[in-house]
């Protein structure tokens, strides 16, 4: 490989695997990651509903409970069992046991679990890595979850936090205080608060009952896709990542929308111009690490940009399709059977996530993806991470969520244009890691899958490993 890039730390990573939701990043494959020399990352996104049914599913290999055993607060921990654990598993056609959802004043209980969630992930996957770096990812548009689960990582060592889908300006004060368990007061954007500020209030001393010894402070990489933002970030030191990765518009998952007014090609996709191209040179004035990911899944394109300056690349598809990685091993094959057959397409869809922004969506039979499955299910919003608080007309808070039923969201105050075409992606993508919940009548929630756009590096590695390939391959490959 080339020269070390200017401003590289010594452990500084060449790969970083993308922090991909929801589960398919798990400590699984995130441990492999880490043992083969690369940057695991467990995604931090809805941590809690996976480990209640996980636990609702009996625990098989006991995983969970072992972390647990390590939790520092025992009450916690055995209060999440007595709740959730059933010896077993549940009878297969009953619905799981859904976890509280997320407001501006969380159940004390719902934020010890969502600590202990948190911390179960990081220690699996620390332990899984044989003491390697190991790397959490949060979405800044699930602003209501980042507190008590960036405490929950931190208690079990995580090593760096990863955010994107969004302006991540409030994370480097949020890991300070939490490093010495201070009482925080996160500010959350709400819809029509005017100058108006709210803010979700988080305690660990309080909220666990104990004072620790302080904890070692993470380092924050801001996922961003311009150099315009990350110079915003880097200009303040209480805005200022460690640093940062740089996303394409051909990255999987949620990409920024195109700068300027948003136009549509003849798929329906966003039409991304050279003012959404993010300037290298500009990013190297700024003296932070910088990789770059979308379109950087074969070995040339690595080179390609640490040859531009960056210290390496963040890599997702590869990584999604790996053998440990979370999706359900149907929908595994099915995508590598695709691949095989040259079908396999992945669209920018425009509507599809509640946030508003794009999304790589796999075209896939019988997941949301498909006209038939996506008309067949009945809107129903049970989980509700990407619900936004909006100021009600009495004046209190309330949430809501376009892809949530429409009267419901239209009772709320949203707009009908709004809910077209929007996905339930907390339901969607639990589906995808095989923990679908069941709907009354017998009907499970479909799945939908995310991966980028540039299929070239699985194409690839599928000619070098026909029957699939496992997380050190990919990072192998990426470094030869």
């Amino acid at each position: 490989m080339s020269a070390p890039a200017e401003g590289d730390r010594a452990d500084d990573p060449l790969i970083i695997q993308g922090g991909m939701g929801i589960g398919v990043s798990g400590w699984r494959l995130a441990g492999a990651v880490g043992r083969a020399g690369g940057l695991g990352v467990v995604s931090g996104v809805a941590l809690e509903t996976i480990v209640a049914r996980r636990l609702q599913d009996g625990d098989e290999d006991g995983q969970l409970r072992r972390a647990f055993a390590h939790f520092p607060v025992a009450g916690v921990a055995a209060w999440a069992l007595e709740r959730y654990f059933i010896p077993g598993g549940r009878v297969a056609d009953r619905p799981y046991r859904p976890v509280a959802r997320l407001t501006l004043a969380p159940r004390p209980d719902r934020e010890r679990f969502s600590v202990l969630a948190a911390f179960a992930e990081v220690y699996l996957a620390r332990m899984a890595a044989g003491g390697a770096p190991v790397g959490i990812n949060f979405l800044e548009k699930v602003q209501l979850a980042t507190p008590a689960a960036a405490y929950g990582a931190m208690l079990a060592g995580v090593d760096v936090v990863l955010v994107g889908a969004g302006i991540p300006s409030r994370l480097p004060a949020l890991l300070d205080a939490l490093a010495g368990h201070e009482r925080v007061e996160f500010p959350i954007d709400v819809t029509g608060a005017g100058q108006a500020r709210h803010v979700l209030s988080f305690d660990p001393e309080a909220l666990l009952g104990l004072r620790l010894p302080a904890l070692r402070r993470p380092r924050f990489f801001a996922i961003v896709s311009s150099h315009t933002l990350a110079a915003y970030l880097a200009r303040d030191p209480a805005t200022r990542p460690d640093g940062l990765v740089i996303e394409t518009a051909v990255a999987g998952g949620h990409n920024a929308p195109p700068r300027g007014p948003l136009q549509l090609d003849g798929r329906g996709e966003p039409v991304y111009g050279a003012r959404d191209v993010p300037d290298l040179v500009q990013l190297r004035t700024l003296g932070l690490p910088f990789w770059m990911a979308g379109g950087y899944s074969r070995p040339e394109r690595v080179e390609a940009a640490r040859a531009a300056g960056a210290s390496g690349v963040q890599v997702g598809t590869p990584f999604a399709l790996a053998a440990e990685a979370g999706l359900s091993a149907p929908l595994r094959q099915q995508l590598l059977a695709r691949l095989r057959t040259g079908e396999l397409g992945v669209r920018t869809d425009a509507l599809a996530s509640p946030t508003g922004y794009p999304f790589k969506v796999a075209q896939l039979a019988e997941t949301l993806s498909d006209p038939a499955t996506y008309s067949r299910r009945r809107r129903v919003c049970d989980l509700g991470y990407l619900r936004s608080p909006y100021v009600t007309p009495q004046g209190s808070i309330g949430y809501r969520c376009p892809a949530e039923p429409v009267s419901a969201y239209l009772r709320k105050g949203g707009e009908r244009s709004q809910t077209t075409g929007r996905v339930c992606l907390c339901n969607g993508l639990t589906a995808t890691i095989g923990l679908p919940q069941r709907r009354p009548g017998g009907d499970l929630e479909a799945p939908i899958v995310t991966l980028g756009a540039d299929l070239d590096g699985v194409q690839d590695l599928l000619k070098r490993h026909p029957t699939g390939w496992s997380a050190a391959d990919v990072v192998a490959y990426l470094r030869r």
